[in-house]
């Protein structure tokens, strides 16, 4: 129960389309408000004596019928009667009030804008994703929180919600004449929201799903699928919208070594979580039984989400994944994530080109092969005028700068190394190539992290986020 001084603001939704609406003003408050009608497809009458010039468009356009005459209490007692709803939008509180006196004294629903007083409704925060509409209200106590949180829900609503409805609501006719068990077809509906089917008609991919809708009617099981996820660099803020959705939609996730605890509570809780991740000579899983745990659980109905830190196609091998996928039959969708290149050169303040040295940038891995060596392209790494973004190459940072010096960089070349980039525990250490291995070994620096090269190292700027002084207690 709400407490005794509280308004009981009761949520409904309302029918507007072609019903009368008046709204009393012409200025930017009732525009606000008039949009709001339009994108509802009511009939909107405005009074005022005169209108500006987004409203004046609005006329000349047939979309409004504008009353050129004050509010007295004649005009509004000719006008009121067969009103659905009545806004009162002046800068005015005294009119608007005077407005809600005469509507209410009708039974007539009326708004005074930003005054809830007088008021018989007031307008929540609106969400619009087709045929769903979200309201948000705080009783009129708080409009900036609603707003708020408006925007908070908006941030993790999928693109494609509104093909979703429209799917549903299409089907509905077809699924109750198939299954007339209201309690089976609601199993039917929840197993087709919480699988592949939801996330064919988000598409726009309706053939897909209505075949998994008849597949679910008919009781046959239905082939899972696998999402490659790309999960950034670190921080959690740098999920991609539709990473966040798809981890929290899948039944079971592989993930990587690389991914901090923080970011995989984003996953939904109940999904079945296997550990798969990679470190220096010691792979939990291999790739070939990566693989083929993917394409099991897939197999299995399963929503499948392969996890992996930075970007899939980028030293992820996310290629090689979707190769056995493609050849398992298996349905797969790639997400791409920010690559530690970018989000950690980005929050060390370190510029991946710049005009005045850097035209271009080469991603490297550092990783040596089972013999120990190196075999990179080092005739074109040691070029100027470019940026070297070396991935896992903590434990062959001597031997790197080392070749890089000897294929003709100068020792005194910048040179930087980022560990756990865009992490609330970053570190930052800047040098040179014959420096940097000395630095980095004093400072006991350890994976994951990232190695750039170039000149535009000496651009650093250290940003409010990431400041000196909290790099230097670090180190």
């Amino acid at each position: 129960m709400s407490a005794p001084n509280e308004p009981g603001w009761f949520p409904i939704a309302l029918r507007l389309r072609d019903a009368r609406v008046l709204v009393v003003g012409g200025g930017g408050i009732a525009l606000n408000k008039i949009r709001l009608l339009l994108a509802h497809a009511a009939r909107v009458e405005v009074l005022a004596p005169t209108l500006d010039d987004a409203l004046t468009a609005l006329r000349d356009a047939g979309d409004i019928h504008h009353i050129p005459a004050e509010a007295h209490p004649d005009q509004l007692d000719t006008l009121l009667p067969g009103c659905r709803l009545v806004y009162a939008a002046t800068d005015d509180r005294t009119v608007n009030r005077a407005v809600a006196a005469r509507a209410d004294a009708l039974n007539i629903p009326v708004c005074a804008v930003d005054d809830p007083t007088p008021s018989s409704f007031i307008t929540p925060a609106q969400i619009h994703r087709g045929p769903v509409r979200i309201a948000i209200s705080t009783g009129g106590a708080a409009p900036v929180l609603a707003r708020r949180l408006r925007e908070r829900i908006e941030a993790v609503m999928p693109a494609g919600l509104d093909g979703l409805a429209r799917f549903l609501r299409d089907a509905r006719a077809h699924v109750v004449t198939r299954c007339p068990d209201i309690d089976r077809r609601r199993r039917v509906w929840e197993a087709f929201l919480d699988g592949r089917g939801a996330e064919a008609a988000q598409r726009g991919n309706t053939e897909t799903a209505r075949q998994i809708l008849d597949h679910l009617l008919d009781d046959t099981p239905v082939t899972g699928e696998v999402w490659l996820v790309g999960a950034g660099p670190g921080d959690p803020d740098l999920l991609t919208l539709r990473a966040l959705h798809l981890m929290q939609n899948a039944d079971s996730v592989l993930y990587d070594q690389l991914l901090p605890p923080d970011l995989l509570d984003r996953v939904r809780r109940d999904a079945t979580r296997v550990f798969v991740g990679k470190q220096r000579d010691r792979h939990t899983m291999p790739q070939e039984q990566i693989n083929a745990e993917l394409i099991r659980r897939a197999r299995m109905g399963e929503r499948v989400l392969r996890l992996k830190g930075g970007d899939p196609f980028i030293f992820g091998r996310g290629g090689e994944e979707i190769e056995a996928l493609m050849q398992a039959g298996i349905p797969f969708q790639v997400v791409p994530g920010i690559t530690a290149a970018s989000g950690c050169a980005a929050y060390a303040g370190i510029p991946l080109t710049h005009r005045d040295c850097a035209q271009s940038c080469l991603f490297v891995t550092g990783h040596a092969r089972k013999d120990g060596t190196l075999d990179l392209p080092w005739a074109r790494m040691a070029g100027s005028g470019q940026t070297i973004a070396i991935y896992m190459g903590v434990n062959a940072l001597p031997d790197l700068c080392a070749m890089l010096v000897r294929h003709g960089l100068p020792p005194d070349w910048p040179a930087a190394i980022i560990e756990r980039g865009t992490r609330p525990d970053q570190r930052v250490l800047t040098g040179t190539l014959d420096t940097l291995p000395h630095l980095a070994r004093a400072s006991n620096i350890g994976s994951p992290a990232l190695i750039l090269v170039g000149e535009v190292v000496r651009h650093r700027v250290v940003s409010s986020s990431f400041s000196e002084e909290k790099e230097a207690k670090r180190l």
